[in-house]
């Protein structure tokens, strides 16, 4: 039998030392953690773990997705899912000629963790792994290509209001002063990094990555009282395992739940695996 792990960050807030003075507070990340968790349990995934604010560090994220790549082998499955802010900073080390190209972020608790970064992980796996990847916040999409920035005109239409206040409090959108105010500060950093990794956007992975994401990567994802907005219209779909479709039915039938404005997304990359595609989720 296929070994199984699974792995959840929920972020209600982060450290406002590390991001200039914002708390980046949330309302539901944490419960769409704990809630993806008990579904993966309630799934037949094996290992889990839950990561909550606070703990959702680069450090442990990291060290549990090595834990992941070390342990799962060919046909094995990880499950992996990020409820919190989405970021972005400048792609320094994509082509010379896109100079406007922009690297999504997983804003975690102590600094952004680049998608480059995130995909460097995926590259440990071994080849015929199966990811399936959640993301909950804005900019999610694709987590390896271009991203858009949003104008306030553009996050005004989308959440009916022109307060950037109400914007923020009710998407999940790291704002873009901040992230300007953050990346100009730890540039350096950031950009450090991208050389040390020297990430290309398409990469080949050995393992088969799927990802049903939030929204396009030009739009916002929205916070809620329970869960945010697209897990908590994942959740319904799922309707306590009900479901029986494969993962582009899956993705049908939120979509077709979801508001105009916020339109989740299923994209995959490393080797196709058709097989996988047409599986009911969290089939181990």
């Amino acid at each position: 039998m296929a070994r199984s792990m699974s792995l959840h960050l929920g972020l209600n807030s982060v450290d406002p030392n590390r991001y200039g003075g914002w708390d980046g507070r949330l309302v539901a990340c944490e419960n769409d953690a704990r809630d993806l968790h008990q579904l993966a349990g309630e799934s037949g995934i094996g290992e889990r773990t839950v990561l909550l604010t606070q703990e959702a560090t680069v450090d442990r994220v990291t060290a549990e997705l090595r834990k992941a790549a070390d342990t799962l082998g060919p046909g094995d499955y990880l499950f992996l899912s990020y409820s919190g802010h989405g970021g972005q900073v400048p792609d320094t080390n994509g082509p010379e000629d896109e100079p406007d190209r922009l690297d999504e972020t997983m804003v975690l608790h102590d600094r952004e963790f680049i998608d480059d970064e995130l995909y460097k992980e995926f590259e440990r796996f071994a080849e015929g792994v199966r990811i399936f990847v959640c993301m909950d916040s804005c900019h999610s999409g694709t987590g390896i290509r271009v991203r858009e920035v949003l104008t306030p005109e553009a996050m005004a239409d989308q959440f009916q209001t022109t307060d950037p206040g109400e914007i923020e409090q009710t998407s999940r959108l790291m704002p873009l002063e901040q992230q300007a105010e953050v990346y100009e500060r730890d540039k350096g950093l950031y950009d450090g990094i991208q050389r040390e990794l020297n990430a290309k956007d398409n990469r080949e992975l050995g393992a088969s990555a799927l990802l049903i994401s939030a929204c396009q990567d030009n739009q916002l994802a929205a916070d809620g009282l329970r869960n945010g907005k697209f897990t908590g219209t994942l959740l319904d779909v799922w309707n306590g395992g009900k479901f029986t479709g494969g993962y582009k039915a899956f993705h049908r039938e939120i979509l077709a739940r979801m508001p105009a404005t916020q339109s989740p997304n299923l994209y995959t990359t490393g080797p196709p695996n058709r097989r996988f595609v047409r599986q009911r989720p969290l089939t181990v």
